[in-house]
């Protein structure tokens, strides 16, 4: 008993613990599981619309991606010239590139809304900067410097409107002896975009040039974020070596942050609920990486790899590939190894992978993400059908034996030994399992961490709706209706339980629904719609045990 007791105290505990975290959230502080909100210690100073002067140094044969400020009288030049705003559109992004730098400033997601408006990624403007960039170093000294992002572009590109099923928007600019073509190659229902860089020596003398690829964001929340919970945003790493690697704003401030500095391979990118951003550089060729704090509330984070040698008259060409939009995991995967990473399930992921893909996978059956909530739960109680079943059964036995349990408490009063031992010797007898109700709940609780975040973090979750009330499965429903169902099949099943002999463990028992209830007050509604499923069969499968185990009784009674 006194390791039942120790089980109920330890599902009681977690109980507590995950409404305290959600309680800190509600209050603006971070959370004590797998995902972290990003620091925003700096945020008082925003960047708006001054344009960044972070520029990576580079010289012939090197490279060096320092950050220089820009003190000279061309960069002053530079980030003052004239510019203009190009808005390009496809069937799921709308894109405003501005001719300085060729940047991509503004980036809308037309099939994911927010508040009824396509959700906006990219942006420059007084309240907020996230811009992704491109440029080329490396110049030699004493010469004008290479097209960077702060240098005037031109647009080359007559068609600004996808009619077929790409669509090419071309820049260029000249500088240093070095011309750049940059070419925005947009796709089809895709979000990943090609981006083409061509290098042509218009000079007399070889050059040696280097290209970067940059996002710059500052630290603020996304537009919609909610304060009930918070998941991680910032920066991003990718590689063969050491995997993923994520990035908190907090450690770039504080020169704390840990990543790798050079590679061949993988991403780099910016991470928030439902959204990212990546540069995907060319694959097998060496770079370096880097993280930075340009400004107060403002971070970068950038690739620099050299382009080798180009004689005069010749062109080099480098490919890489820029993904803004939505975390879907499958078309993010297919753009790069490892991209599909950046939905992130914390210390559950080894069982939440796994579900996210069962559940995909129903749902190309089902069509409703609310309905393959209610199969997958059902699979699952499937699964644990055997388990549960046992567990009903010493249920129903330990209810049986109520009355000579309350036989034993009176005889040997507080001599807690000779009742524990007393107790012990008529499970045996009766072959009763003490732990057979609380594990099926201790097993379960993995399974419940991994859907709360394979439905906070999945993008498909967003604002998928199930039935009349239930709007968006992945927010806490509105009307509140699924988490007082939830707090009355919890009661109901306490009914079939028997009743704890220790009266502290049947005040625990009666409490947790209360418990549970509040948690599922700030969480997913699909959570909750899982849990209503699953106590409804789970009383429905007690219901039946139990009534058997009596008629079979009652019959053996008779003969």
């Amino acid at each position: 008993m006194d390791i039942r007791r120790t089980v109920l105290w330890m599902i009681f505990s977690f109980s507590l613990l995950f409404l305290w975290n959600n309680w800190e959230i509600h209050n603006g502080k971070p959370s004590m599981f797998g995902q972290e909100t990003a620091a925003t210690a700096t945020q008082s100073a925003t960047p708006g619309n001054t344009p960044n002067t972070s520029v990576p140094s580079g010289t012939a044969g090197a490279v060096q991606p320092g950050n220089v400020p820009a003190t000279t009288a061309a960069s002053a030049a530079e980030s003052s010239a004239p510019s203009a705003r190009i808005v390009v559109t496809t069937d799921v992004l709308r894109l405003t590139f501005d001719t300085t730098g060729a940047q991509l400033v503004h980036a809308e997601v037309l099939k994911y809304p927010t508040d009824g408006q396509p959700t906006v990624l990219f942006d420059r403007s007084p309240a907020s900067t996230y811009v992704a960039q491109t440029g080329v170093v490396g110049a030699p000294a004493n010469a004008p410097g290479f097209p960077t992002h702060l240098t005037p572009f031109h647009l080359v590109s007559t068609q600004l409107d996808l009619t077929g099923d790409k669509l090419p928007i071309t820049f260029e600019a000249e500088s240093g002896g070095l011309k750049v073509t940059k070419t925005y190659t947009l796709h089809r229902g895709s979000y990943d975009i090609d981006v083409r860089n061509d290098l042509t020596n218009t000079g007399t003398a070889p050059l040696t040039p280097s290209l970067y690829l940059q996002l710059e964001r500052d630290g603020n929340d996304p537009v919609g974020a909610t304060r009930f919970y918070h998941t991680f945003t910032g920066m991003a790493v990718y590689s063969e070596q050491d995997k993923f690697q994520k990035i908190d704003f907090s450690d770039i401030e504080k020169n704390k942050a840990n990543y790798i500095k050079k590679a061949d391979n993988g991403w780099i990118g910016v991470v928030q609920h439902y959204f990212a951003a990546a540069w995907i550089p060319p694959q097998g060729q060496q770079r370096t990486i880097d993280v930075l704090q340009v400004q107060p509330n403002l971070y970068a984070i950038r690739t620099v790899e050299p382009v080798g040698q180009i004689a005069p008259n010749s062109t080099a060409s480098v490919d890489a590939h820029l993904w803004v939009g939505p975390q879907d995991q499958k078309a993010m995967a297919a753009a790069a190894p490892g991209l599909d990473l950046v939905v992130d399930y914390g210390w559950v992921t080894i069982v939440a992978k796994p579900l996210f893909k069962l559940m995909t996978w129903l749902h190309t059956l089902i069509g409703n993400w609310g309905w393959t909530i209610v199969a997958l739960t059902v699979l699952i109680k499937a699964v644990f059908f055997p388990l549960t079943a046992a567990s009903y059964k010493s249920m129903a036995r330990m209810k049986a034996v109520a009355p000579r349990m309350q036989t034993l408490k009176e005889r040997y009063g507080d001599d807690r030994a000779k009742l524990n031992a007393a107790m012990m010797e008529m499970y045996r007898t009766e072959k009763i399992n003490p732990l057979g109700g609380c594990l099926p709940m201790v097993i379960q609780i993995p399974v419940f961490f991994a859907l709360y975040w394979v439905l906070l973090s999945s993008v498909e979750m967003r604002g998928a709706p199930w039935i009349f009330w239930v709007h968006d499965l992945s927010v806490p429903d509105p009307l509140y209706i699924l988490p007082a169902v939830m707090m009355g099949t919890m009661f109901l099943q306490l009914k079939f339980n028997p009743k704890p002999p220790d009266p502290m463990q049947a005040k625990v028992m009666m409490f947790m629904p209360l418990v549970f209830g509040a948690v599922m007050f700030f969480a997913p509604a699909g959570l909750a719609i899982y849990y209503c499923v699953n106590n409804s069969l789970s009383i429905l499968q007690q219901w039946t045990i139990t009534r058997g185990l009596a008629r079979r009784a009652s019959t053996a009674a008779n003969s």
